[in-house]
């Protein structure tokens, strides 16, 4: 765990981690866009440390703390499980993508690249804003409630 950090701190923490992640990958989304490939991939290759750091973070959180139910019923919590869910599949199906996309950027293979990209790009930045949101929904909407 990072020092000075208590383990109740670490959603927030990775909560911060993917809203970095989703600023990282829109902003290396721009560079490649307007053909700046050295800023595209400082962003790229930042958004995947980014990334690492919180599923190191994440994993670490919830073998200490196990599952963490919503507390709140009703809509609330079928808009809840809902987003949980879509979030939780394609931040298992992204993995091997952006490991592919990664890898073939770092072989030079570029046209494979934007095949898998294309893809990669979408699904990385949905999982790392419904990343955010399940964090405000779960943490943070209750005390509104």
């Amino acid at each position: 765990m990072p020092a000075g950090l208590s383990l109740h701190q670490l959603p927030a923490l990775n909560a911060a981690l993917n809203g970095t992640s989703a600023v990282l990958l829109f902003i290396g989304w721009r560079m490649i866009r307007t053909g700046n490939v050295a800023a595209h991939r400082a962003c790229m290759l930042a958004a995947f440390a980014v990334s690492a750091a919180f599923l190191v973070s994440y994993l670490y959180y919830h073998a200490h703390v196990g599952s963490v139910r919503f507390p709140v019923p009703g809509a609330w919590r079928t808009a809840y499980l809902c987003l949980l869910a879509s979030h939780t599949l394609l931040a298992a199906v992204i993995v091997p993508l952006i490991l592919r996309a990664l890898y073939l950027a770092l072989r030079g293979r570029f046209d494979q690249h934007r095949r898998v990209a294309r893809w990669t790009f979408p699904m990385w930045m949905y999982v790392s804003v419904t990343g955010v949101l399940v964090y405000l929904m779960l943490y943070k909407l209750p005390a509104f409630l």
